[in-house]
């Protein structure tokens, strides 16, 4: 397989094999993908997302701009699985949010009530001791 991180990519929710590998290159390697890789946490189910989740979150603050194109997007969903599943669960990269994760705390857009990603923001913020 090629060391290019584009022709790695998972070609549908099920090649854990090319997110492994993908995995293996680590980043920053995998640096001009990351929006693809976040792309497969739109259903945390999938077993590509389950894969790539512990790297994503793992990156760490790097990875705050390309979580930003996320958050404002119109995918609650997606918001909702990014925020808990990758800035939950690294604290360099939600303190690089907390302006992001305060408006979704406080402002959120009624996609993101029915989401509940205000919910799941307000967690990352009192866990930064913000709320």
């Amino acid at each position: 397989m090629s060391a290019n991180p584009r022709d790695m990519l998972p070609r549908d929710k099920h090649d854990t094999d090319r997110a492994r590998a993908i995995v293996e290159l680590g980043y920053p390697a995998v640096r001009s993908v990351l929006p693809e890789l976040l792309g497969w946490l739109k259903d945390i189910n999938w077993p590509v997302a389950k894969v790539l989740q512990p790297f994503l979150a793992k990156i760490g603050a790097p990875l705050a701009s390309e979580v930003r194109n996320v958050l404002s997007s119109n995918d609650g969903l997606w918001k909702l699985w990014v925020i808990s599943e990758v800035v939950a669960q690294s604290r360099e990269l939600a303190a690089e949010l907390l302006a992001d994760l305060e408006r979704l705390a406080e402002r959120p857009t009624n996609d993101e009530k029915t989401e509940e990603v205000d919910v799941v923001a307000r967690d990352v913020l009192t866990q930064l001791g913000q709320s």
